[in-house]
């Protein structure tokens, strides 16, 4: 399978990149710096926003990693999404996005969200609701093949990999322990899974640890 990971060198795409290619798929990092840091991942250095369906349409996959920290670029995770379905709007290439927890309800009742509980860190919310934005606009979308994953509340970025995770829907869930966590690692098996499977398509699932 022929695998575009988008921000492929970031610590959640470059282990995607790594997960995919571990498997035998042929797989390019769209990055916007070259870097030699991917083992046998090709490599395009093109920014996001310059891309053309000319550039993704030979990749059955497209992962989008792509991650934006400050106040004053976080909005561009809701403008990115919105760049890649609109080039990708009508084509049979699916749009597998790497998405937050914030947006998963904590209820039964689907009433409350996990950012607007009392302990979501503050400093979390605005990229919480940039990608809870980047969700209702591709809920209001048929024309684009998205899946939006969302990974445990503590999406921990140097944990380790079981090699298991746990799938779930629109409410947060638990690991045996009784924490809401998931490595990058893990969560790459997971994402991955999905490219090979497409059990998701036009849906949000979620992930945590076993």
């Amino acid at each position: 399978m022929k695998i575009a990971v988008i921000g492929g060198n970031g610590k959640a795409g470059s282990l995607i990149v790594k997960e995919a290619l571990s498997r035998g798929h042929e797989v390019t990092a769209i990055v916007r710096r070259p870097t030699n840091e991917l083992g046998k991942a090709a490599i395009l250095v093109k920014d996001l926003f310059d891309l053309t369906y000319d550039d993704l349409k030979d990749f059955e996959v497209i992962v989008d990693a792509f991650g934006a920290w400050t106040p004053e670029t976080i909005p561009l995770h809701i403008t990115s999404a919105k760049h890649l379905c609109d080039i990708l709007s009508g084509k049979p290439n699916r749009l597998l996005i790497v998405g937050g927890a914030g947006s998963l309800y904590v209820n039964p009742e689907h009433s409350q969200i996990l950012s607007d509980t009392a302990d979501f860190p503050a400093e979390a919310k605005a990229l919480s609701q940039a990608q809870g934005q980047v969700l209702k606009d591709l809920r209001s979308r048929d024309d684009v093949n998205w899946t939006f994953l969302s990974p445990a509340a503590d999406f921990q970025a140097d944990g380790i990999r079981t090699g298991t995770y746990k799938t779930g829907g629109e409410e947060l869930m638990t690991s045996e322990d009784g924490q809401s966590h998931i490595s990058y690692a893990d969560y790459a098996i997971a994402m991955v899974d999905e490219a090979e499977n497409a059990k998701h398509v036009k849906e949000r699932f979620s992930v945590v640890a076993k």
